[in-house]
């Protein structure tokens, strides 16, 4: 079958032992076109890990799963002290430059060879689909080809959305995928005139089994727990979680243990080690059979555009429990009525004794979650409606 074109996806990282939302997005759109008939190719860094981007890989063209995948170095120069002084001028909502932010970009982890490759190869590709926005890749391949550029902005109510320096992407960018309405929302307080957009939404793998039992088994644990996925860093509300955890057990005598997957240090609060559980990089199908077993899923982060473990947790008929300060995630979970929202340490505690002291209602809660998510985001018709968009955008 011969497909519309060819099409590069650029992701900061790429491969099976990856964890990062956006990364596993572009991964799977970059599959389901590749099965539509396109002509797929990855462009990404030789690195895993995004903390410290140390390259793995080796560079140049592979085939990996059947994709086509082009690596290059990342590249870090400094110990990035004047991007973490700027940074903090960002981030407390101080007036920064737009040499400063120029600083803070380049600053940080950049792919010069995959500039230099978009500079001279950028025409070969019908559309060239990046994200999220704030990551070095993102910028300045939207600047190279803006034409073809399609950015999945991956977009969050935070001081970077609100930077000079990403103007232009969000306004000259061949168009934008967003995931979610209030991101969509988000875009027309960010910037007065966006780029073309669409609101596609994102697709999340249905399991067809679920074994919580042979998962508790597998990983010898016992009683009751909680649960968090993903990435383990202060962006993410990582350590605000844990301490609160902390003191709603030690307050209420919750019969809790927190198990938690992904990337990044675990550190518990002195007393309560024995409390957390690090499973580390897990399997899909582990992953998948923990989301089961759990209790219940804690979502702490304020910056999310979409949230899959979410939809992973409502599938496997789990009750959330999600940070207001999340627009979108408070949106998902007042649209499903699946979910229990907090602002603060103490709602938090009060919806973990809900849990603990409510089981059924818990569950019975967590219901409509799963119709929710099989209603709203299957990746077929994502694949439709991102296909359809970038066929409008991009030159034939």
């Amino acid at each position: 079958m011969t497909g519309p074109g060819k099409i590069a996806f650029v992701p900061a990282r790429y491969g099976p032992d990856v964890i990062g939302g956006a990364e596993i997005v572009l991964a799977t759109l970059a599959q389901g076109f590749r099965d539509r008939g396109w002509e797929v190719e990855i462009l990404t860094s030789c690195a895993v890990d995004h903390f410290s981007w140390e390259n793995v890989r080796e560079p140049g063209v592979t085939e990996e799963d059947g994709m086509t995948v082009r690596r290059f170095p990342a590249v870090v120069s400094t110990v990035g002290a004047e991007r973490a002084v700027i940074e903090a001028e960002i981030m407390a909502g101080r007036p920064t430059s737009l040499v400063d932010q120029q600083h803070w970009i380049n600053d940080g982890m950049r792919m010069p060879d995959l500039y230099h490759h978009l500079l001279h190869h950028g025409a070969d590709y019908r559309a060239v689909v990046l994200g999220p926005y704030p990551f070095w890749p993102a910028f300045a391949g939207a600047q190279v080809v803006p034409e073809r550029a399609v950015l999945l902005t991956c977009l969050h109510d935070e001081p970077y959305a609100y930077l000079d320096l990403f103007t232009p992407a969000f306004t000259g960018a061949a168009g934008l995928l967003l995931l979610s309405p209030p991101e969509h929302d988000l875009l027309h307080r960010v910037v007065e005139r966006p780029a073309p957009h669409a609101l596609t939404g994102c697709g999340v793998e249905v399991p067809g089994t679920y074994d919580p039992d042979g998962f508790r088994e597998k990983y010898g644990i016992t009683g009751r727990f909680v649960m968090y996925a993903g990435r383990r860093e202060g962006a993410k509300g990582w350590e605000r979680l844990l301490e609160g955890f902390a003191r709603a057990t030690e307050r209420r005598g919750l019969p809790f243990t927190l198990v938690t997957m992904g990337s990044g240090e675990v550190r518990p609060p002195a007393g309560f080690e024995d409390r957390v559980v690090d499973l580390g990089k897990l399997s899909t199908t582990d992953r998948d059979n923990a989301f089961a077993a759990a209790d219940a899923y804690l979502q702490p982060s304020a910056y999310e555009s979409f949230s899959r473990t979410i939809m992973e947790a409502w599938l496997a008929g789990t009750p959330v429990i999600a940070n207001a300060a999340s627009a979108v995630v408070a949106d998902h979970c007042r649209v499903s009525g699946a979910g229990l929202l907090y602002d603060d340490d103490l709602e938090l505690e009060e919806a973990l004794v809900f849990v603990a002291e409510a089981p059924e209602a818990a569950a019975a809660l967590a219901r409509p979650g799963r119709d929710y998510v099989l209603d709203r985001y299957q990746w077929p018709d994502v694949l439709d409606r991102v296909e359809a968009a970038l066929l409008e955008w991009t030159p034939a």
